[in-house]
């Protein structure tokens, strides 16, 4: 699956990019449209936000495979105050905070990282089935 790029404007228009995925290559190929979308805004957010935009990006794009039915589709959206990052999956289960696994299982970590990294999250039901995970990071 590849990316696409919906809307190239830099001005008032939000900038859209949509990554679809369902393995590996995809988390990367979001990852890389996060970076290529903040190189692209007009002005340049400082790099730590580039960073944590990727972050995010590549929490919810991992979550979303790990269990959310193994395909993703990833929508970044560069409004003029904030960076909207929209994932769909297909299970309709809500993200849900969890203890952290300290183990060498890992998990837990990414949700809570999210919530504290996001001006705002949100989860909901899409009408066709499965669900949205939204988080806004300041631009």
């Amino acid at each position: 699956m590849k990316s696409t790029t919906i809307s190239s404007s830099l001005t008032a228009s939000p900038v859209v990019t949509v990554v679809r995925g369902d393995s590996a290559p995809g988390v990367s190929r979001a990852r890389q449209a996060a970076r290529a979308l903040t190189d692209r805004l007009i002005p340049a957010p400082p790099p730590e936000m580039a960073d944590t935009l990727v972050l995010v990006v590549s929490e919810l794009v991992t979550n979303a495979l790990r269990h959310g039915g193994g395909v993703f589709s990833l929508r970044l959206t560069a409004h003029l105050d904030a960076i909207e990052v929209a994932v769909d999956d297909a299970s309709p289960r809500m993200a849900r905070m969890r203890a952290p696994d300290l183990t060498d299982a890992g998990g837990g970590f990414g949700w809570p990282m999210v919530n504290r990294l996001a001006r705002a999250t949100a989860i909901t039901s899409r009408r066709a089935g499965g669900k949205t995970v939204t988080a806004f990071l300041p631009r």
